[in-house]
């Protein structure tokens, strides 16, 4: 329910653990754990995705695990939640994790490292209309929020989880004969400069858009190639969580460790 970096380098522990965005019996547990003033009579559940792997690398053992988190704020179906909703909070919010562990040799630290990526619906006030004979419902981009405050929130939401800086993926479409995903993609733009002219330089939102459905129809790109591009940047700018632990377990070691160092 927590990123191995909160858990190794946070020392909160019981009640706290279970106010996460990502422990859906949070509400049906209150009660009980108030009550007994500990969590050891509750477990904590998680809508998500787990899968492990050992890999062998240049001699080196490894264990890869993924693990994915959905946010229990404004989720719902495909089509029924979209968008932001007043408090923020995006439709379909998901958090990713990958963690490497590699089990050292007798009498070594063991060492571990986490790469947190975060995904969600578009972050503005849009909705779609369900509908058996339209494979492809129109999008309603909703105009009630000129100043773009739901969408600030989202942005100041994941500064608080992450810190700085927020760098935005956004694959959707750039052309189409009747505009559909477009009208999003210029929105959102138009809300992400909005919202930079209030922000200092070093803090500003990193806009990346590229038309993923554009360029994987062309045998000319490669798609991988260019999101492991994006990827790299990314990791270049934020760094990713570095971790040493000891044998006996009687010290960590918690660093923030750029990749580019």
């Amino acid at each position: 329910m927590r990123s191995l970096q909160k858990n190794l380098c946070d020392n909160e522990t019981g009640q706290v653990l279970y106010e996460t965005m990502f422990v859906w019996n949070e509400f049906l547990t209150r009660g009980i754990r108030n009550h007994l003033q500990n969590t050891l009579w509750t477990v904590a559940l998680v809508y998500g995705f787990f899968k492990q792997a050992t890999l062998s690398v240049a001699g080196r053992d490894l264990t890869l695990t993924l693990i994915a988190r959905r946010s229990r704020h404004y989720a719902g179906t495909r089509y029924l939640k979209r968008g932001v909703n007043d408090e923020g909070r995006v439709a379909n919010d998901v958090e990713t994790e990958q963690i490497v562990f590699e089990d050292a040799s007798e009498g070594f630290p063991t060492k571990i490292s986490s790469v947190v990526q975060n995904r969600g619906s578009i972050p503005l006030f849009w909705s779609q209309e369900t509908s058996r004979l339209n494979l492809k419902p129109d999008i309603i981009l909703s105009k009630k929020d000129q100043n773009y405050e739901a969408t600030r929130l989202h942005f100041e939401n994941l500064v608080k989880r992450y810190g700085n800086p927020i760098i935005i993926l956004n694959l959707i479409k750039t052309e189409e004969k009747k505009p559909r995903e477009s009208i999003l993609r210029a929105e959102f733009a138009n809300a992400i400069d909005y919202i930079n002219k209030d922000l200092p330089e070093e803090n500003r939102l990193k806009f990346l858009h590229w038309d993923l459905h554009k360029h994987s129809r062309s045998k000319a790109t490669s798609a991988l190639s260019f999101l492991g591009k994006v990827a790299a940047y990314a990791l270049t700018l934020t760094g990713f969580f570095y971790c040493q632990i000891s044998p006996a377990v009687t010290q960590e070691l918690c660093i923030e460790w750029p990749s580019a160092e």
